[in-house]
Order: structure tokens, then C-alpha cells, then sequence
């Protein structure tokens, strides 16, 4: 006998799909090139928000959001590996997936801040930096990329392995919120503990992620603006 429960809160199911949607933009974006180039550096941006929201979702949202869930420690990675592991969110594996997604798309936004394409496209913190380092990491900003399609790729082999195989939909819960699973698994992962999805923890949230991006988009620059290696400085006149 199956139960439905709800797993996955709103603001968890809007960052995963708007995060798809985003990398998706970013990469076709990046293939055209010209005019719709802004428009990478706008989407990168974007995504930072997107990762900042989740990291801080991830101490404050609700119970199967957090990381202290389904953080993949080794105990638990052994106990999945023998068959033991119980659980009704990310399952251990499926965490490390997770992480290393995240971990990926941080470095190719991070990178890509400061990344420049020698023709009109500079980041946001371009002039923070001197060219020579720049190009370095816009070097590391094409090969991340690279290891970001792999793990892309081990995703979706994943998902059509548990939905055709183990015959479990994967992606229908993250649509709707909503998961079945065994009584006796219910049972045996009840808590009195669980933590519910909070608005004012969802406005904080928001906030913080906005206030990066804007400040990472030249808002920080237009108040304090400060002179950055890209710029000659020049000797007064007097010495």
C-alpha cells in the first residue's frame, strides 16, 4: 500500500526549473554569439542569484531542502551501497549528483564574472582584475563547461534508469511537490520534526540573492565606484 506525501516545497521546485530554463538560455546564447552575448551575461547572473538562493534554502527551507537531509556522509553512502539506506528525498548518490551540479555551475558563474571573449563581451568584474588573469579564467569558465554537460548527462541517464528500470518518476515530484512511496517507508522515516515551508524564511531568501546579483551587476560600482586594474592610473601632474 502507497501513501502520497509532499516532499518537495514550492520555492524548491521554482529554483530547479527556473535553473534548468536558465542553463538551457545560457548555453544556446553562448552558441549565437553577437548581439544575444548580453544576454549570457545577464542569464550567468541570473543563475548566480538562483545558486545563492539555494545555498541559503538550504539551511532554511523546509525539511527535504535542507542539506543536513540528505548531505551524502559516508555512513550513508555505505548503508545505500548495501541496500540499507532508507530515505523519501535525494538518495545518496543522487545527493553527491546534486552537489557536484551545483559545485560546477558555481565555478562556471564564478568564472564567468570576470571572463572576457577578446571581442565585445566583458563580466560584470571584468576591470577587477588585470587581462592575463581574466583569460585564464575564461579558460577555466570553456572547461568547466565541459564537465558541467557530463554531469548534465549523468543526470538524465539517471532519471530514464529510475523511471524505466526501477520504475520510479523522478521528475513528476518535482512538478508537483508530491511523491508516493510504501506506508512502511513512511513509517520508518516519520518525524516530529519536520519543517515546513515559511514565507518570512522565503522573503530572506529572496532578498539576499537580489542583493547579490545587483551588486554583482554594477549596482556596488555605480555607489562606491573604484578604480580597477583594466584602468592606467596616471601620476599628478606635480611630480
Amino acid at each position: 500500500m502507497k501513501v502520497t506525501i509532499h516532499i518537495w516545497d514550492l520555492p524548491h521546485r521554482l529554483f530547479h526549473w527556473l535553473l534548468v530554463a536558465s542553463v538551457i538560455a545560457s548555453y544556446i546564447t553562448a552558441k549565437i554569439g553577437g548581439a544575444l552575448i548580453d544576454w549570457h551575461g545577464r542569464l550567468g547572473i541570473f543563475i548566480l542569484g538562483l545558486l545563492v538562493f539555494r545555498l541559503i534554502w538550504g539551511f532554511i527551507g523546509s525539511t527535504h531542502s535542507r542539506f543536513v537531509t540528505f548531505f551524502p556522509t559516508v555512513p550513508r553512502i555505505a548503508a545505500y551501497l548495501k541496500g540499507r539506506w532508507q530515505g523519501i528525498g535525494h538518495n545518496p548518490l543522487g545527493a553527491l549528483s546534486v552537489l557536484a551540479l551545483l559545485s560546477v555551475l558555481a565555478v562556471q558563474v564564478g568564472t564567468g564574472l570576470f571572463a572576457n571573449d577578446d571581442i565585445a563581451f566583458e563580466g560584470p568584474l571584468f576591470n577587477l582584475v588585470d587581462k592575463s588573469f581574466s583569460n585564464k579564467l575564461t579558460g577555466w569558465h570553456s572547461i568547466s563547461f565541459n564537465f558541467l554537460l557530463a554531469l548534465v548527462g549523468l543526470h538524465l541517464v539517471a532519471l530514464i534508469f529510475y523511471r524505466w528500470v526501477k520504475k520510479t518518476n523522478l521528475v513528476a515530484p518535482m512538478l508537483t511537490g508530491k511523491k508516493k512511496i510504501s506506508t512502511a517507508l513512511a513509517e520508518a522515516v516519520a518525524t516530529n520534526h519536520v519543517k515546513e515551508f515559511g514565507a518570512m524564511r522565503f522573503i530572506l531568501s529572496l532578498i539576499i540573492p537580489s542583493t547579490v546579483a545587483w551588486g554583482v551587476s554594477g549596482g556596488i560600482t555605480q555607489l562606491y565606484p573604484v578604480p580597477g586594474p583594466q584602468q592606467t592610473a596616471q601620476a599628478p601632474s606635480s611630480f
